[in-house]
């Protein structure tokens, strides 16, 4: 059984879900509203596993502390385990496989549902028909230029499943990319 591929993320208005350096810094400039998690906790509680990309993974190990309890595995061909720093070892693991192949590889290990992360991933994963739900919260920032969430993913057809807003601005649409019955 191939584990099932969802999205969580947040972007600009204009796109982009890292500024121009690479950096997510400027998501903690952001209006919050105390308490208010934009549904990341209920998300992160019905994933099993992280599966980001080696970008992603460079940028996370600059937070001050590791955000996640779940298992995270890396996809890079250039990057091996002696690549995981020591109080990460057992928390992080790297391959060297496709995204197709990772999610087959963690279904068999029991993982069902896998939180995707980082935008050359996700757009190598839409192009794959591997994506089952697609969650995206645009805030009110334009960068005008930086990392993009979407690269060339084909043309695909979403179904809208749900949109919330909030008084901060952000706005957040979940899609699912075969039918309203594989998200939840």
């Amino acid at each position: 059984m191939i584990a099932q591929a969802h999205v969580f993320i947040a972007t600009s208005l204009d796109g982009y879900i890292a500024d121009a350096s690479g950096s997510v810094d400027w998501l903690a400039t952001l209006p919050a509203i105390d308490g208010e998690d934009h549904g990341y906790a209920a998300f992160m509680a019905g994933v099993d596993a992280l599966l980001m990309g080696a970008g992603t993974y460079r940028s996370v190990l600059g937070f001050d502390e590791w955000p996640y309890e779940k298992p995270v595995v890396v996809l890079s061909t250039s990057m091996t385990q002696d690549d995981v720093p020591p109080g990460l070892q057992g928390k992080v693991r790297i391959l060297g496989l496709t995204p197709g192949a990772a999610l087959e590889a963690l279904g068999a290990e029991g993982v069902k549902r896998v939180y995707l992360d980082g935008g050359k991933l996700i757009t190598s994963a839409l192009q794959d028909g591997l994506v089952q739900c697609l969650t995206v919260t645009r805030v009110p920032v334009l960068l005008g230029r930086g990392v993009p969430l979407f690269g060339d993913t084909g043309r695909l057809s979403l179904t809208h499943v749900e949109t919330r807003y909030w008084p901060n601005g952000f706005v957040q649409s979940t899609y699912a990319l075969t039918s309203p019955t594989t998200v939840g």
